[in-house]
């Protein structure tokens, strides 16, 4: 009986989610007069956005904002990294798999025939993407494997191939916002609407099975666990208004961010979380803010962690390909590493908690078809 609940308050939310990232800023620039079709054109060629220069004022905001945040939990993550080194770990490091080899090869593989071009290669030069973040895949799970033995790849191999077609869907949103900020956009090749579309596709199924295989390792290190086990609670006292306001102000946002994009550009990034924040709080559910409230930040600085190692990689291989994206961040242009300007690293951290909200739901959503095609099984267990 719990799992359907779950099943069924899984698909309310994600109906509501849906209905306001798809059908909020839509709604804005069609009663602000602009022309929709525009925005719904597939592929996404044409530029109609001005972005605004680069700010030195809009600048130090955003810096002061993300330091607030960020400087108080790596300095919390410093000091037991120091500690950490004295401390015993939990359990005797593995064997690095036959397995992770292989993707370590696959992946060197695949990263020199993406910066290069050779002749012979010609044809299949715009798909290097996918085989170098399978490869990472692997080999970020072989590393779970060497640390503790185990690995999302090989406990659950169910859960962790649901997380792929998952991912497509979830990537596939932010395409989507971006229309209406038009922070980034592809060059280097060009393609039919259905080639792009699975293109496309393949690339954006690697998100989520990379990131939180990241989480994973990161979340069994030592300082991780002594650093952020046990932090000062922070609660607020209503919870349930303070949900409702949060849930106007995205919701306004996001009618408002396609007739804004250069001030209201980062709700592309927290909107969906706070969403997601602010449903979970009315059904009463536990969700990724309820850890912080009882001190443990173990997940989240995983989670934000996981996603900036990701984000690492991803602009780094995507500097040199020749399919890849380029960035227009108004106000904040500047200081690029690889192709994004280092404030841009900052969407990073709340895009990895919105990896672990999505995660925790399709876990609840998985378990339900489990006790429903098995219930035998189910039982036993």
């Amino acid at each position: 009986m719990s799992s359907t609940r779950d099943a069924i308050r899984f698909l309310l939310k994600f109906v509501i989610l849906g209905a306001m990232l798809l059908g909020l800023p839509l709604m804005g620039i069609y009663l602000a007069g602009y022309p929709v079709d525009r925005y719904l054109e597939f592929p996404p060629q044409n530029r109609y956005i001005d972005h605004a220069p680069f700010s030195w004022p809009a600048f130090a905001v955003l810096s002061v904002i993300i330091l607030a945040i960020v400087l108080p939990l790596a300095v919390q993550g410093i000091l037991a990294y120091k500690k950490g080194s004295h401390e015993a770990v939990d359990s005797t490091p593995k064997s690095f798999p036959r397995w992770g080899w292989i993707g370590l090869a696959s992946g060197a593989v695949a990263w020199i025939l993406a910066w290069t071009r050779f002749s012979w290669f010609i044809p299949y030069q715009p798909h290097t993407f996918s085989p170098l973040w399978f490869s990472y895949i692997i080999v970020v799970n072989a590393l779970c494997v060497r640390r503790t033995g185990h690995s999302l790849m090989t406990d659950r191999p169910g859960f962790f191939l649901l997380l792929f077609p998952a991912s497509a869907a979830f990537w596939w949103f932010f395409e989507y916002l971006n229309r209406f900020v038009q922070n980034w956009y592809y060059t280097g090749v060009e393609f039919s609407p259905w080639a792009y579309f699975w293109y496309a596709t393949l690339p954006f199924s690697t998100v989520l099975p990379a990131v939180l295989s990241t989480k994973q390792w990161l979340q069994s290190a030592n300082w991780i666990k002594l650093g952020y086990g046990d932090i000062h609670p922070i609660r607020l006292p209503y919870p349930r208004k303070t949900a409702a306001y949060v849930l106007l102000l995205s919701a306004a946002g996001l009618a408002g961010i396609g007739i804004w994009p250069n001030y209201l550009f980062p709700l592309l990034w927290v909107s969906p979380l706070l969403i997601l924040v602010c449903l979970q709080t009315f059904m009463k559910e536990r969700h990724i803010f309820s850890e912080i409230a009882a001190g443990d930040w173990r997940g989240a600085v995983a989670a934000a962690l996981a996603a900036l190692v990701c984000g690492w990689f991803w602009e780094m291989w995507n500097y040199f390909s020749l399919a890849k994206w380029e960035y227009r961040v108004p106000l904040a242009h500047r200081f690029l590493i690889f192709e994004m300007p280092l404030l841009g690293y900052g969407g990073y951290l709340p895009f990895g908690l919105e990896c672990m909200m999505i995660s925790g739901m399709l876990e609840k959503l998985y378990h339900w078809f489990q006790a429903f095609s098995f219930p035998p099984l189910a039982k036993r267990s």
